[in-house]
């Protein structure tokens, strides 16, 4: 995860410039604009983003920072053409309608401007494994019930430190829609995307020494996934 998120930090940055423009969906309290400004000098006018919790959204407020609370599910609050950069980092699979937001996403980046997302892969070994067995699928919080997670049947994956709240009326950690990595491809094509990019992070069951040179390889497995996308 570490290397997913340096890598897609390194193509955000890239768009850093006096005109740039950036939107970070599922901003939280504006924690990626803190790394992005004391590593690569991003200023607070050149930053917005739309968050789901309207916690959250307020308290990057209180930071000065321009976080609207917003559904990504749902036509977003910006005119078209406006940004140089979005970017969504680890967002995709908490959306029920991840499809909608990447047409809107080209609708609301400028000309030549770039989509840099982070997500699990649903078409990992380990999942294969799993189904092969009869278990669910298993990219990180399960939905529905808190149950689930704590049923031997089900192969947690996400961090004990990480609260369940599936049964909130608006949870922010349940996975519903988990793409592979060749359809996440082909569906940023269809959207509209040129030049578009991919990287796998985390072939498991190999040893974490071979990985490297083997995400390479077969990213098409790999547990995390770096797509980076330009609007024509």
């Amino acid at each position: 995860m570490s290397r997913a998120y340096s890598t897609a930090y390194e193509h955000i940055a890239t768009t850093i410039n006096a005109d740039c423009a950036l939107l970070d969906c599922g901003a939280s309290d504006g924690h990626t604009f803190d790394v992005l400004r004391s590593e690569y000098g991003l200023l607070v006018e050149q930053y917005s983003g739309i968050e789901w919790s309207k916690e959250l959204a307020h308290k990057g407020k209180e930071k000065g920072l321009d976080i609207t609370q917003g559904d990504l599910n749902k036509v977003l609050p910006y005119e078209t053409d406006r940004f140089s950069c979005i970017y969504g980092l680890s967002v995709l699979e908490h959306l029920l309608n991840p499809c909608h937001y990447l047409r809107e996403c080209h609708r609301v980046l400028r000309p030549g401007g770039r989509l840099v997302l982070l997500t699990p892969n649903i078409s990992t070994y380990f999942t294969i494994a799993l189904l092969a067995v009869g278990k669910m699928p298993s990219s990180g919080p399960h939905p529905d019930s808190n149950e689930l997670l704590r049923s031997e049947e089900v192969f947690k994956v996400s961090s004990d430190t990480l609260q369940p709240d599936t049964e909130s009326d608006t949870p922010s950690h349940r996975h519903l829609v988990v793409f592979s990595y060749r359809i996440l491809h082909k569906y940023l094509q269809m959207a509209g995307f040129k030049n578009v990019e991919g990287r796998g992070f985390g072939l498991y069951p190999f040893p974490k020494f071979l990985q490297g040179g083997l995400e390479r390889l077969d990213p098409y497995h790999c547990h995390q996934m770096v797509f980076i996308a330009e609007k024509k």
